[in-house]
């Protein structure tokens, strides 16, 4: 059985995804069901770094000028970590990682795509970080890019907000 796929519609175009929920089911399922029930939609990136990932997900991104975005969780809390030794998934560039807190079992419903080779966030290499990958671009990584060269204030925040209009989730 394929993987879920979606869609999603942002103010500088559309990019699709692939839904990991065959090796990653908690990580890619709490994004399914939180997309379904259109909680990102209307939401805005609110963490860009070039040379390193694009972040989203945040309720408080709403307003994308809220001194709040980054901070906020999905409206089931966070959702226990998932590292099966089945799914060492990379954060190579075009994947979704599932951001976190830095403490256990803090990730919600906050995510990032990684724009670059950052496989020292791998949750199965020594170190501290532990991001799960849970999903992929599969087409419009140029969108991506463009999100990723979008100028930005001092603190990584889109000076131009970039809006998420929409995820629509594509069973397989």
């Amino acid at each position: 059985m394929a993987n879920p796929t979606a869609t999603c519609e942002t103010s500088l175009g559309n990019f699709e995804i692939e839904l990991f929920v065959d090796k990653m089911p908690i990580t890619a399922g709490n994004f399914v069901k939180l997309a379904k029930s259109g909680f990102y939609d209307g939401l805005h990136f609110h963490r860009v770094i070039a040379g390193f990932m694009i972040q989203f997900g945040c309720p408080h991104s709403r307003d994308p000028n809220s001194s709040r975005a980054g901070t906020g969780n999905g409206p089931d809390g966070c959702i226990q970590d998932e590292h099966p030794d089945n799914a060492k998934l990379s954060n190579q560039p075009g994947t979704l990682s599932m951001a976190n807190t830095g403490r256990p079992n803090s990730g919600s419903c906050q995510f990032f795509i990684n724009t670059v080779d950052n496989s020292r966030l791998d949750w199965f290499t020594p170190g501290p970080s532990r991001h799960p990958v849970f999903g992929r671009v599969v087409a419009g990584m140029d969108i991506v890019t463009a999100i990723e060269r979008t100028a930005t204030d001092g603190r990584d925040r889109p000076k131009t907000p970039v809006m998420m209009k929409k995820i629509t989730v594509h069973e397989a």
